[in-house]
């Protein structure tokens, strides 16, 4: 059987073999021809069964190659004859069929010998799994051919039917049919026939011959349409290579439209390669004149056209999360979102002493982030703390406590201004200079970005040595001088100390002198302090927090690349593929409970108050600061509107582009007023900051993506576009702020899981863009290099030259961002 690639019963088997290549006779081609030229061509037959079919296609032959009636009725009857199906079966039925029926040695669905093809389908054919395999609109087409004693010549017959006809039990599946080729002949060339039938099947399941034999009109145009076939045709010389090996379909096939543009069959073919180079002009220039982006010259132009262009799909935005991906991007995200929100309020903490914390990120990641997923033109994007917004929230904080200022009426003021301007920016279609961000811009950005990810979880596993110090002076043959006693002496106080028996002797004093059962948290609570290297010694948490946090960083990587393996069904391949990331978060989490080490856990926090008992939940414009403040605020207000608005675009450009197929559409402007509005009431509360997070909102992309289920066996899934919804995103900031609720459950999570999920979050993004193929490159000989097409058109030492100026130039960012400069960062990008 054929669908795009070629599989084969086994010997005397009930398998089928692996998809492979068609690997063809050179002879059968031209066997074919012949075959063509001077057999029967029926084309537009109307008929509505294969008794029929075979009725009109026996009384259709010449007179000088007239058969003899009794011939004719015993080809009839040879035709009409029930072919036997092999119907694929998963292990489970072959399991099933083995242990009840040991001695069967047949399958009992192949038919008796004799009988007759069934008007109508049979229920094997109705129950076949195989047609999940099938695209929708396929069709089916019949090669039937084999000798027979009675022939002293070959009978031959391609037939077309006008409609696809359902042909009752002869398809292996219940599909319409469309083209049928038989060739019977005498005795003793039985392989020729056979090879002659594989060349056919292969002819029909190629792309342009099939267009020819649908739209061919007479015998000539099937002739012309094999001669193409063949003037494509690499031939391997005999010897070289082993013509039974069975050649893997390859990961990627060449686009028809190539092949059609290089051999023209027709006018409409010319028509086509006209359409498919204006296609590939416009998929080059990407978003430069997408609709999107071109300027409207009118106040808020961008604008109305964003909202005009979302309001049709607003409904669909909530039905389409109705899937069970889409469980699984919630909890990824949710989880990536409350460790992010966790970390990056921490560091405010640290940054503004505690005039925003952790508290105050969880409210505003879950507020800023529910209100941008209802009302924005990107509703996939995830909203986030950002690296520069912390840097210029540091520096801000230093700066009003240096003139003593206060620092959240000041940065009120700060945010208004900066909600301001980008109310003018979305009013004179500021967007559409995003048109001009180039792939070095992007990709150095969204490199950037990643890095960052990365090297902060290693950067926080590496913490944990500090926190959880290992014993380096540890040593086994020592270990019965090892001890850790408290021990309570002196009349002014209580004093702990950590000692080992030769200095308990050394002092007089009996281990029985210290109280038993006494604990550290016991100690310390009475006054003491603990003395000796081994008292501050835990075992085990440094190394088993490193095994959870490569472990879960392997696992998400594996699970996620599940999806194309070889084992499992496909349903549960796509299943596990889904949740790959709860899985491996789960499996991580049962290791680390049945473990019982204290390894750190997430720490939510469970009150609704603010951090710091001084400031309230309202910050009033008015009060401590001078009045010149709120006109001074501008000026560090146009450096947070560039850095918001770059953060914000690049993000935007990145999640739009081409090769995500997304179908509704992009929403520059919006996003960007409601980037800007949500600085005012975030001001107003005291809550941090929100933007485009690129990495995360990458990951949320991926976590939706959809591909085919009908690909055929062999075929690599076809990528389908992202399951373009809000309703992800909604839920994920909702659980957010319900997280205050959920401490007791969260804190079960350790620490170092979540950083393996950031790893893999940091690692999975920059595996996307281009950088990283051509960075790969500068360490692969040339001969050894991957077929990349821009390799075809530009200069190898050209590549390496962009790709080095590219990383100096991400290099230089990644300094800037270290430096007090920081605030720079936008501005440089």
């Amino acid at each position: 059987r054929w669908i795009k690639f070629e599989e084969k019963v086994e010997e005397d088997g009930e398998r089928w073999s692996m998809p492979h290549i068609p690997v063809l006779h050179l002879y059968s081609l031209y066997q074919l021809r012949t075959c063509l030229e001077k057999g029967i061509v029926l084309l537009d037959l109307d008929s509505t069964s294969f008794s029929e079919i075979i009725d009109k296609t026996l009384s259709g032959q010449p007179d000088e190659a007239e058969l003899q009636p009794e011939i004719k009725l015993r080809l009839a009857a040879l035709l009409l004859c029930q072919p036997r199906h092999r119907p694929t079966k998963s292990l489970l039925q072959c399991l099933t069929e083995l242990s009840f029926s040991p001695c069967q040695g047949r399958a009992e669905s192949r038919s008796e010998s004799g009988a007759q093809i069934s008007a109508t389908p049979l229920k094997e054919q109705l129950r076949n799994k195989f047609k999940k395999k099938i695209p929708p609109g396929a069709e089916v087409a019949h090669v039937a051919v084999g000798e027979v004693e009675f022939l002293e010549k070959p009978f031959t017959a391609f037939i077309r039917l006008r409609h696809g006809v359902v042909l009752g039990s002869l398809a292996e599946v219940a599909l319409p049919s469309r083209f049928l080729f038989i060739l019977l002949g005498p005795q003793g060339k039985v392989n020729v026939y056979h090879e002659v039938g594989r060349a056919m099947a292969t002819l029909l399941t190629d792309e342009l011959f099939q267009r020819v034999a649908r739209q061919a009109e007479h015998r000539e145009d099937l002739i012309t349409g094999m001669e193409v076939f063949l003037a494509e045709l690499s031939v391997l010389p005999p010897g070289k290579w082993d013509p039974s090996a069975h050649v893997p379909p390859p990961s990627c096939l060449p686009s028809p439209c190539r092949r059609i543009t290089m051999h023209p069959l027709d006018q409409q073919s010319q028509d086509n390669k006209d359409v498919a180079a204006a296609g590939d002009t416009a998929g080059l220039v990407h978003l430069h004149s997408s609709e999107e982006l071109e300027r409207t010259g009118r106040l808020f132009g961008g604008l109305l056209r964003d909202i005009r262009r979302k309001v049709p799909w607003y409904g669909s935005d909530f039905s389409d999360a109705l899937h069970p991906q889409c469980l699984s991007a919630v909890l990824y995200i949710y989880l990536a979102t409350v460790t992010n929100a966790i970390t990056f309020g921490g560091m405010l903490g640290e940054a503004t002493d505690n005039m925003q914390g952790v508290l105050e990120s969880f409210l505003g990641t879950a507020f800023a982030g529910s209100v941008f997923c209802l009302f924005s033109g990107q509703p996939l994007t995830i909203l986030s703390s950002t690296g520069p917004v912390l840097v210029f929230e540091r520096l801000l904080f230093s700066f009003s406590q240096d003139h003593r200022l206060d620092y959240l009426e000041f940065r009120l003021w700060i945010g208004l201004w900066v909600a301001f301007f980008g109310v003018v920016l979305v009013a004179t279609e500021a967007s559409n200079l995003v048109r001009h961000f180039t792939r070095f811009t992007e990709e150095g950005f969204c490199a950037l970005i990643s890095l960052i990810f990365i090297y902060d979880s290693l950067k926080r596993m590496l913490n944990l040595a500090d926190t959880f110090p290992i014993n380096w002076q540890y040593r086994l043959d020592d270990v019965t001088s090892y001890s850790c006693v408290c021990n309570l002496s002196g009349p002014v106080g209580l004093k702990c100390l950590c000692m080992t028996p030769s200095s308990l002797s050394a002092l007089s004093l009996q281990p029985s002198d210290a109280p038993a059962g006494l604990s550290r948290a016991q100690c310390l609570g009475r006054g003491g302090h603990l003395l000796g290297t081994s008292c501050w010694y835990v075992p085990d948490i440094t190394l088993i927090s490193f095994l959870l946090f490569g472990g879960t960083f392997l696992s998400c990587t594996a699970l996620k690349h599940f999806r194309s393996s070889r084992y499992f069904p496909t349903g549960v391949r796509n299943l596990v593929s889904d949740f790959a990331i709860i899985l491996a978060i789960l499996a991580s989490c049962t290791v680390d409970a049945t473990l019982g080490l204290e390894t750190p856990k997430l720490l939510v926090p469970s009150k609704l108050k603010p951090t710091n008992p001084v400031r309230g939940w309202i910050i009033f414009p008015f009060g401590a600061n001078p009045w010149w403040v709120c006109l001074m605020s501008a000026v560090p207000a146009v450096l947070v509107t560039i850095l918001i608005f770059m953060d914000q675009q690049i993000t935007a450009i990145i999640l739009n582009r081409r090769e995500y197929k997304l179908q509704k559409g992009a929403g520059f402007h919006l996003d960007l007023l409601c980037v800007s509005l949500l600085m005012v009431v975030t001001s107003a509360t005291g809550l941090p900051w929100y933007v485009s997070a690129t990495v995360i909102s990458l990951a949320h992309m991926e976590s939706l993506r959809k591909e085919s289920t009908t690909s055929a066996p062999g075929e690599h899934p076809e990528f389908l576009g992202i399951r373009e919804q809000r309703l992800t995103g909604l839920a994920v900031f909702v659980l957010t702020g319900l997280s205050v609720f959920m401490a007791p459950i969260l804190k079960h999570v350790p620490m170092p899981v979540l950083y393996g999920v950031f790893l893999h979050m940091g690692m999975a993004a920059l595996n996307t863009i281009q950088l990283t193929d051509r960075m790969r490159l500068l360490l692969i000989p040339a001969k050894h290099q991957p077929d990349l097409p821009y390799l075809h058109h530009v200069p190898l030492r050209r590549v390496h030259l962009f790709t080095i100026i590219q990383l100096l130039c991400l290099a230089l960012l990644w300094v800037l961002k270290s430096t007090a400069a920081a605030i720079l960062f936008p501005v440089m990008v």
